[in-house]
């Protein structure tokens, strides 16, 4: 399968991480690709050989298995943890482990998006149709970012999760219940889960690039107390030991 990684243009960077592009236009047979925790809800179309869907995720802890035949190409937008609220208006912890339609979605719904990305098959034309509807959802959006929000998890992000959260308390200047609740609400996650996915999210891509020579020193280098702690947290995420997940990794 053919996977780009596309950081987003200027006029949409504050509201997604990243972009990530995977199509195969001749599959041999049914292929099942995961979606692991990473820390980011997400804009996704889904094109298979049998529908097209435009869903929103909202922040993953249980791995999803999205299932596909005959072809697939699926446009995944991440967006910052806090933009799930400013965007839609609802709590993030009402969509932790959900996805949904975004036609179901005002005003999301109205912005008829999913037609013109069928009308076309041209990649440019497609990213150039999900950049706008971003920049829609961010001139109807109900609220701005949350600022203490951002920067914490930003913060948490940037340090791999390894990073105290007590520090960020008390830089922030609130409460600990306040810093949950805030979490809770504009991420979806405990500010605890959110810092556990962020520590794992960058070993399980260390992994996937190969960038390792025994799990061993993988586990030591992102702050596991040992093989087998990193080993409990990988099967929490994945439902896999790390080495039957490498033994069944997708192609991509």
């Amino acid at each position: 399968m053919q996977t780009q990684f596309l950081l987003p243009p200027p006029a949409i960077a504050a509201y997604v991480r990243y972009r990530v592009v995977l199509w195969e236009p001749r599959l041999p047979g049914d292929l099942v690709i995961p979606l692991i925790a990473n820390g980011h809800p997400g804009i996704v179309f889904q094109s298979t050989g049998e529908k097209d869907e435009l869903l929103l995720y909202g922040q993953t802890v249980q791995p999803v298995e999205f299932n596909a035949d005959g072809h697939v190409t699926i446009i995944a937008y991440f967006l910052y943890p806090p933009v799930l609220k400013a965007f839609f208006g609802f709590d993030a912890k009402e969509m932790t482990d959900k996805r949904i339609d975004l036609s179901l979605l005002l005003p999301a719904g109205k912005m008829s998006l999913l037609q013109p990305l069928q009308d076309t098959a041209v990649l440019s034309e497609r990213l150039q149709l999900m950049d706008e509807y971003v920049l829609k959802l961010a001139a109807g959006s109900h609220a701005g970012v949350h600022n203490a929000v951002a920067y914490a998890t930003n913060a948490i992000q940037m340090a791999k999760g390894l990073i105290s959260l007590q520090d960020l308390q008390r830089e922030l200047c609130v409460t600990e219940r306040t810093f949950q609740r805030m979490f809770e609400s504009h991420v979806g996650l405990s500010p605890k889960m959110f810092r556990k996915i962020c520590q794992f999210d960058a070993a399980f891509r260390q992994l996937n690039q190969g960038k390792f020579s025994r799990l061993a020193d993988l586990a030591y280098e992102h702050d596991y107390a040992d093989p087998s702690h990193f080993i409990r947290v990988f099967k929490e995420f994945t439902h896999r030991s790390p080495r039957e997940y490498l033994k069944n990794m997708p192609d991509v």
